[in-house]
């Protein structure tokens, strides 16, 4: 494929699948309004829908033997959403905060997540003991977030009350409104489907011309995957949640960033390592790994501190990545 192809191919490929993206979580969005489902899990059905790009994306490379590609997408668009999401929205509004159980809860699923993923590609875990233990670690989130107040567990049900309690407040302050679409129910799943189509589809033609230009150019998996279609394929989280940061829901925006992350550990790398064998880690891989371990550890902390993550912290993640940047360029 020539570039003369190739770059139309990708531009019109990328702006499809972010617009599909897009009313993907809208519709999601709508759904759970009109069902009356918990703020939580209405994040977590938005971020599912905002990683389209990034899964499909990095599917396809795995398919046609990019691994490094496939990877690479995954990792960067992981590093971008702590940079982009959490980072960008504290430079902008001057401080991202949140409850401590909160805090606790949704990081403690990431950090583990991004470990259980490190571990697995360097070899250190199976595909298949990476699949268990992830599951073991989302069950109890999952019965957390989608059973809310009412969850009976003994040593989760005070964490889920906090959480949901945080969450109501949060949405009492910036009350979503009621559901504007008077589509039938069916029509809006239909959509969704198609949207899903779309996704699929422009992630598909994505991929394709920019493993035909990385060719043309020179350039090497890691950077096409990490630098390029990671950050790209994320857009539609960034501005998901620097919109989340400046209604000051603190607590949403580290939720759907965090809840990201793990989506596309999961169901990009851990899922698919049990059918498609992945090829060993380079050493610049094995650099970005520890640097999104050591990025997750630091967006940790600094949210933790007393009032929140600040511009000062922001500037240190966001100077992180831009490290980061330079390393994988330098590798």
């Amino acid at each position: 494929m020539s570039p003369a192809v190739a770059i139309p191919l990708f531009l019109a490929s990328l702006a499809v699948t972010l617009v599909a993206a897009r009313l993907f979580a809208r519709r999601l969005d709508r759904l759970g309004v009109r069902f009356g489902f918990p703020e939580a899990l209405i994040g977590l059905l938005t971020a599912l829908a905002a990683d389209g790009p990034e899964i499909s994306s990095a599917l396809f490379a795995l398919l046609k033997g990019e691994h490094d590609v496939g990877v690479g997408v995954l990792v960067g668009s992981n590093g971008f959403n702590l940079a982009a999401m959490i980072g960008l929205s504290a430079l902008i509004t001057g401080r991202v905060r949140l409850a401590r159980e909160t805090l606790l809860f949704e990081g403690a699923v990431g950090l583990i997540m991004t470990l259980l993923a490190a571990a697995m590609l360097l070899g250190w875990l199976s595909p298949a003991s990476a699949t268990v233990l992830g599951a073991l670690l989302v069950a109890p989130y999952l019965a957390v977030v989608i059973a809310g107040p009412n969850f009976r567990g003994r040593r989760l049900s005070r964490l889920s009350r906090a959480l949901h309690e945080h969450a109501a407040n949060e949405q009492a302050a910036n009350e979503r409104p009621p559901d504007p679409s008077t589509s039938p129910t069916h029509h809006l799943l239909a959509l969704i489907v198609l949207d899903v189509i779309v996704i699929v589809a422009g992630s598909a033609g994505m991929v394709q011309a920019a493993l035909s230009l990385a060719g043309h150019w020179h350039i090497s998996g890691a950077v096409l995957g990490v630098l390029i279609l990671g950050p790209l394929t994320s857009i539609p989280n960034a501005l998901t949640a620097i919109r989340l940061g400046v209604a000051g829901r603190g607590a949403a925006l580290v939720g759907e960033t965090f809840n990201s992350n793990t989506i596309n550990l999961g169901f990009g790398v851990i899922v698919p390592s049990l059918f498609v064998t992945l090829t060993a880690v380079t050493t610049v891989g094995k650099l970005q790994l520890a640097w999104l371990v050591v990025a997750t550890l630091a967006t940790l902390a600094a949210l933790a501190r007393p009032g929140g993550m600040r511009r000062v912290d922001a500037v240190v993640l966001v100077g992180l990545y831009f490290a980061f940047v330079a390393g994988t360029l330098v590798g």
